[in-house]
């Protein structure tokens, strides 16, 4: 059976301390990877050296958001009038990932704006999926396409995992694959052993939290067990993302991994 990985979010876990603190504090845990959303408030200098002291491999990064509450808040991929924006953010982010050496950029898809239609808000995603592809191909970043659950961000353009899967398989470049973030497809799909089964070629990375409070794998709904016994039984070799929040103290909440994971 394959050994399972698994990477701390340092946007959601170990939240006592400052981020910067965060990755030696996740190497002191037991992690040996890290993923976030946005390096972009610091230099990438500055967090390779935090990185490289503690011993850890920088896993995943996002491609840069709008604030909160504004209608970029979950990316600009999939808006027609944001072309040269996304082309300026992508770029920001591959310089970001090439010297972090992150294996993945999650492009985030956006939510479709009120004054375009479904059909153009995703052919300009799948466009720029094709343009960020060809952007990356000379480095060793890889681009992962992730669906977010209806509950949490309506109107965003990837609407399931298949969708995502699908636009994956559109780019047709062995740089573009799928995040299966658990969480988002139990919400609003289920199946999930199947839709994992189904799915294993195109998935490059996994995501953890259980619904409905997006707390630590084993306190919800999903039975995660069976969710790793399934990835082992695949062959999955990838990281597993730990981007949850913790319902009391991040270390005293580890304990699932022993549990639900080995």
């Amino acid at each position: 059976m394959t050994e399972l990985k698994f990477d701390a979010n340092l946007k959601w876990l170990f939240t006592e301390v400052d981020f910067l603190e965060r990755f030696d504090a996740a190497a002191a845990a037991g992690f040996a990877g890290v993923e976030y959303a946005a390096p972009y408030p610091y230099k990438a200098t500055e967090l390779k050296k935090r990185l490289t002291d503690a011993g850890l491999k920088q896993v995943l990064i996002n491609s840069p958001t709008g604030q909160a509450g504004t209608p970029e808040r979950q990316g600009i991929a999939c808006m027609p009038d944001k072309v040269a924006q996304f082309h300026a953010d992508f770029e920001l982010a591959l310089e970001y990932a090439v010297e972090l050496d992150s294996d993945f950029i999650h492009v985030m898809a956006g939510i479709r704006q009120a004054d375009v239609s479904r059909d153009r808000a995703f052919a300009r995603f799948v466009s720029n999926i094709i343009w960020a592809s060809e952007k990356a191909r000379d480095t060793n970043v890889r681009i992962v396409l992730e669906a977010q659950n209806k509950r949490d961000a309506p109107d965003f353009i990837l609407e399931s995992q298949s969708h995502s899967a699908a636009v994956a398989e559109a780019v047709n470049a062995d740089n573009v694959g799928i995040m299966f973030d658990v969480y988002h497809a139990q919400i609003d799909e289920g199946d999930l052993v199947t839709k994992l089964q189904a799915m294993r070629p195109d998935i490059f990375h996994v995501q953890v939290a259980d619904p409905p409070g997006r707390h630590e794998p084993g306190t919800g709904e999903i039975n995660y067990r069976t969710i790793f016994d399934t990835l082992r039984a695949s062959g999955y070799t990838g990281w597993i993302g730990c981007e949850y929040e913790p319902i009391g103290g991040t270390v005293e909440g580890l304990t699932w991994i022993k549990e639900l994971a080995q």
